[in-house]
């Protein structure tokens, strides 16, 4: 079973960019994406065979989440049920047989770190909310997570190091959702491999130098990592300031 995920920035935009093609040469079972930018009924897609899941924020032009699968779920919830965290289309989480599927675009902590103290707690209520649906059935967790969890995640960890994504309360976060109870899996696989990353600012050609930063993931429970085929890092597709990330399942 072959899982994506992508943060689009804008998902009309990256249509004209070749989102489509991609789509359908990657032939995924479930295509998750993050940032899509849309209100209801701005966007027409038209991809037989899946159903199609949309969370959409109050504010225009804004987040939001979607969820493209070839495998009907058994249920649907938009949100994590906090109407504090529930306004910007951030979450969708998919209930199968054997596991829950959560894509999320996490809150940016912004420039001058403006809302980091909105982001601790949105970190603090979304685990809470992924470790109780991992009581019930092994979760799997995708999107941008927005953060950087370890240096060798990022091109410049000195530079960068009370920068947005790259906090040590942010990477703290991520350290305590990693010894709750799930694993990272591009980092299960490859532990030491530098230069690997999923999105790039536009600014002073970054891409075409490399100079990154991995913020997008795909985090499993503990107990399906004998599940795992492959994690991997799809930097050539361009079409957006991130890549596409995708996770391999033996099924």
């Amino acid at each position: 079973m072959k899982l994506i995920s992508w943060n689009v920035n804008g998902l009309r935009a990256c249509v004209g960019k070749g989102f489509i093609e991609y789509f359908k040469e990657i032939d995924a079972d479930i295509f998750c994406v993050q940032e899509t930018k849309l209100q209801e009924g701005q966007i027409v897609l038209d991809f037989p065979g899946y159903e199609q899941y949309w969370n959409y924020a109050l504010k225009k032009g804004y987040s939001g989440t979607a969820i493209f699968t070839k495998k009907k779920p058994l249920t649907v919830k938009y949100g994590i049920g906090m109407d504090d965290h529930d306004q910007e289309g951030r979450v969708i989480t998919l209930e199968y047989e054997d596991f829950y599927l959560v894509t999320a675009y996490i809150p940016n902590s912004q420039r001058e770190l403006a809302r980091l103290d909105y982001r601790m707690k949105w970190e603090d209520d979304f685990r809470s909310y992924l470790m109780e649906q991992d009581k019930l059935k092994p979760v799997i967790l995708c999107g941008d997570l927005n953060v950087a969890h370890k240096e060798i995640d990022l091109k410049n960890p000195k530079s960068n190091r009370r920068n947005a994504g790259f906090t040590d309360e942010e990477r703290e976060k991520m350290t305590k959702l990693l010894g709750s109870g799930f694993i990272d899996s591009f980092r299960y696989f490859y532990p030491d491999k530098e230069n690997a990353y999923t999105w790039w600012s536009y600014m002073g050609n970054a891409r075409a130098k490399n100079v990154g930063w991995r913020i997008d993931y795909f985090i499993i429970s503990e107990r399906l990592k004998n599940n795992m085929k492959d994690a991997g890092i799809h930097p050539h597709v361009i079409g957006s300031d991130h890549c596409p990330v995708v996770l391999e399942l033996i099924e």
